[in-house]
């Protein structure tokens, strides 16, 4: 039986810490994290809801850090799709005018894509 290699739970659990890093802030205070990033236009709704995303995805990443492979690809792979969407979303509205100040948020999901993409095939 595969093995979960204590590497990928330290990068759940560093996972969880970048996820609440940013979710507490956009959930207490959308408008002052948001316009630090660039954003004129603020919906405190839609932010919020962002944040509850980062919060259960990043939450389930702490909790489930000592559960089986099985457990692991599921999550893999949720986390795949989560991180390639938001780059989808993230470049899409850099192209239509946002502030480049995304760049870096970009390049978050971009990093933790390619370490979920690398554990998930490491585990097949």
């Amino acid at each position: 039986m595969k093995q979960i290699p204590s590497s990928l739970r330290a990068w759940f659990v560093l996972h969880f810490m970048v996820d609440y890093l940013f979710a507490i802030p956009l959930f207490i205070a959308p408008a002052w994290l948001l316009s630090f990033f660039g954003f004129t236009v603020i919906d405190p709704v839609t932010a919020r809801l962002v944040a509850a995303a980062l919060f259960a995805v990043g939450g389930i990443s702490l909790l489930s850090r000592n559960e089986s492979v099985n457990v692991y690809n599921s999550l893999l792979k949720l986390k795949i799709i989560w991180s390639v969407s938001a780059i989808a979303g993230l470049l899409l509205s850099l192209w239509q005018g946002a502030s480049a100040l995304l760049w870096p948020v970009v390049l978050v999901f971009g990093l933790f894509c390619g370490i979920w993409s690398y554990y998930f095939w490491r585990l097949r």
